[in-house]
């Protein structure tokens, strides 16, 4: 597996290695015992998720959860392409308010590790889609926050236009980085 740092140093893109022989391929999609050594510190996933987006343009965030069930998230694309973000919401944070957006798909295998104290969204760049991620602290509704997709001041470039996205109603209805009384 190779670790890239990102322009926000604690966000990693996770490549594993591939092998590929005449039947197909085989890799490792997850090594606890890599992760950790390139973090610094323990990571104990509990929960994995999975999402089926059924069109070119869903835009499903920009989400985090709020103490105690603040959450990492180790993510990655089955089927498709997807444009996954993440934005520092640390308040003490050198880069708090900026982003880091990665293009998973079912052909680059790339994953991405976000630590807690990010919100985390994808839009769907094909015609659907399949994200799998796992998470170290159990889905709390009364805990999950959100900020708004197209906030000005974090400026995301979803690469679809804006009048494209389909969005949940609670997604349209977060606020602003500025406007959010949740950060972290």
């Amino acid at each position: 597996m190779h670790f890239i740092a990102q322009s926000i140093p604690e966000v990693l893109v996770i490549e594993p290695l591939v092998h590929f022989d005449e039947r197909g391929y085989f890799i490792e999609s997850f090594r606890q015992d890599l992760l950790e050594k390139k973090l610094g510190y323990q990571v104990n996933f509990i929960q994995d998720n999975e999402s089926k987006s059924n069109q070119m343009g869903i835009l499903r965030g920009l989400h985090y959860q709020i103490a105690p069930f603040t959450q990492s998230k180790l993510v990655r694309v089955s089927k498709g392409r997807v444009l996954d973000v993440a934005v520092d919401i640390r308040k003490d944070s050198a880069t708090f308010g900026k982003y880091v957006a990665v293009e998973l798909s079912d052909q680059n295998k790339r994953q991405v590790f976000i630590p807690k104290g990010f919100a985390h969204g994808f839009v769907v760049l094909s015609e659907d889609a399949i994200f799998s991620y796992k998470v170290d602290q159990y889905y709390s509704k009364k805990h999950e926050r959100g900020l708004i997709f197209n906030d000005k001041d974090i400026n995301i470039d979803w690469h679809i236009s804006e009048e494209e996205l389909i969005l949940s109603v609670a997604d349209q209805g977060y606020s602003s980085l500025k406007n959010n009384q949740f950060l972290l």
